[in-house]
């Protein structure tokens, strides 16, 4: 049975000077994921961010890039999901994740946001409802906590970032098998997969 997915949100920062950072791990993804279908992403004031559609046999599923910085992500999220009466489990959040190593990806449902203001600020969004799904996309951890912040607003060395992008491509791909099989199959074939093997 194919995933319900209605929204995949990918969490990023506005602004050229944020483009590169790893922070922007999700706006690659959904960046990719609409060339892949050929669906042009514009901006959309109605929802505080820049969205499109897929196109047939996918049309009830919606592609959002929040413009609101990345703790505001919620007032975006919930603007479209209140709208178009999407569940919190119809949702897909793209985020970066820095428990993963770069080159890996996994898909989860649920649970805390590991400090993610992303995250954080949709589940408040969402009513304190936590049980959307997530694809956490690899970029490391710099050593120390203190460190973090420069970390995620800076820019992954050529051969980390190879890494990530390889890590997008097959998430890429197993988001369309989540939404033609399931998240049974979807995750087999994400979780299986390390780049650079």
């Amino acid at each position: 049975m194919s995933a319900d997915i209605r929204l995949i949100v990918g969490l990023g920062n506005p602004g050229p000077e944020y483009s590169a950072t790893r922070h922007n791990a999700g706006f690659w993804f959904i960046e990719a994921l609409a060339a892949q279908f050929k669906a042009t992403l514009s901006p959309d004031a109605k929802y505080f961010g820049t969205t499109t559609r897929l196109p047939p046999p996918y049309a009830e599923t919606r592609l959002l890039m929040p413009m609101t910085f990345m703790n505001r992500s919620g007032q975006s999220v919930g603007a479209m999901a209140s709208f178009f009466k999407i569940t919190p489990e119809q949702i897909l959040v793209v985020h970066d994740e820095l428990d993963l190593p770069p080159g890996v990806a996994k898909f989860k449902q649920g649970g805390g946001h590991g400090g993610h203001n992303g995250l954080k600020d949709i589940a408040r969004a969402l009513g304190n409802n936590v049980n959307f799904h997530r694809l956490r996309i690899g970029i490391g951890h710099p050593g120390h906590s203190s460190q973090v912040t420069g970390y995620v607003l800076g820019k992954a060395p050529s051969d980390q970032q190879r890494l990530i992008e390889d890590a997008v491509h097959e998430a890429l791909r197993a988001v369309e098998i989540a939404m033609q099989q399931g998240w049974v199959p979807a995750k087999q074939y994400l979780h299986s997969f390390k780049a650079g093997q």
